[in-house]
């Protein structure tokens, strides 16, 4: 069985959600539970509309 060569990704969807997922880790570090629910309000993605 051959080895498969790796190529070079213009895009990484997993390192991508990861940078993302720690960025809100660390701002949301020592909030309340109302002070996390808000957070999440602010932040909310609007869906695509096509």
């Amino acid at each position: 069985m051959k080895p498969k060569s790796k190529t070079e990704k213009s895009f990484d969807t997993v390192k991508v959600f990861r940078e993302i997922k720690e960025k809100i880790a660390k701002e949301t570090e020592n909030m309340t539970f109302a002070q996390f629910k808000e957070y999440l309000n602010k932040h909310k993605m609007k869906p695509i509309q096509k």
